[in-house]
């Protein structure tokens, strides 16, 4: 495995490409607090099964030697899904990929989403893990699930935001800890992981995501137009498998229930017992079975 690097306005993209060569193209794109590394235990099956996999770190994350990096001085470092979905599209284009599979954990899958609704006819398939897609609304999540956003509704303030810049990685594990069962993730991993949440931009990225997100910054400019066809998209026209895990405590299992009216072009959700917020590390057997389901009917 390599790490490449590729050049767009915007940023500096850091990716992993592995696999056969000849193999299908699968995008896997990891989420908030995680990394690439998250998809370590799946690369291997999906390899085997004959896939290719580009594996890009999000904007602002990655060890100092590999980080994706913000290009512009001054510009703001946007969190938008909006904004991962180009990023998405300008690596797709650097490697000449017309059409590719998707599959988005977290931030990835709201990146996932917006891609299926600002450019679907560049995507044979998604697979979205843990997060739902939800039109965009104004209106706040029922209380339980607001009690789970705890951690977002505390980044929206000035105590929560000096609490999050002073300490990102202790604020990541607090996460871990909460949103799944106790006892799935190793010191090594995480210590692995955290090192992409070390970058000078990485706070305000997610300060950002977060603060936009319920109205507490500004939107950013740069991205108005995909962000407006974004915020309007009510159904999605790509094949599409949400895997869930049961036990997850930071997407309840009922933010997921009855989600195939917004899809057209076919739906599953597959539900793992006894797993947390990231199936992928937690019960990477069963994920890669739901995954390679889902790929070997849309290939």
């Amino acid at each position: 495995m390599r790490i490449h690097k590729v050049k767009t306005p915007q940023i500096k993209q850091a990716y992993e490409l592995s696999g056969p060569e000849t193999g299908e193209s699968i995008f896997l794109v990891h989420g908030w607090p995680d990394s690439p590394r998250t998809w370590d235990k799946l690369r291997p099956i999906l390899h085997a099964a004959g896939y290719r996999t580009v594996v890009p770190y999000l904007r602002s994350y990655g060890p100092s030697t590999i980080r994706t990096r913000i290009l512009a001085s001054r510009p703001r470092r946007t969190g938008q899904p909006v904004a991962y979905a180009a990023d998405m599209l300008h690596l797709a284009n650097h490697l000449r990929l017309k059409r590719f599979h998707f599959i988005g954990h977290d931030w990835g899958a709201r990146t996932a989403y917006a891609l299926a609704a600002l450019a679907p006819e560049r995507l044979k398939s998604l697979v979205a893990i843990s997060v739902p897609f939800e039109p965009e609304t104004a209106e706040a999540p029922a209380f339980p699930q607001a009690r789970a956003f705890w951690y977002q509704w505390l980044l929206c303030t000035i105590p929560g935001e000096k609490k999050f810049r002073a300490d990102p990685v202790a604020f990541g594990r607090a996460q871990w800890d909460a949103w799944s069962p106790a006892g799935w993730y190793t010191e090594a991993e995480f210590a692995e992981t955290a090192k992409s949440w070390k970058g000078s931009d990485f706070k305000d990225v997610v300060l950002h995501a977060y603060r936009s997100r319920w109205g507490h910054a500004p939107l950013d400019p740069h991205y108005a137009k995909p962000q407006a066809r974004f915020a309007s998209t009510k159904m999605l026209n790509t094949p599409t498998t949400l895997i869930h895990g049961i036990e997850d405590r930071c997407e309840l299992l009922e933010t997921t229930d009855g989600a195939e009216k917004y899809f057209t072009a076919g739906y599953d959700r597959v539900l793992l017992g006894g797993v947390g917020h990231f199936p992928q590390r937690e019960s990477p057997d069963r994920t890669a079975t739901a995954l390679l389901n889902h790929l070997r009917q849309y290939s």
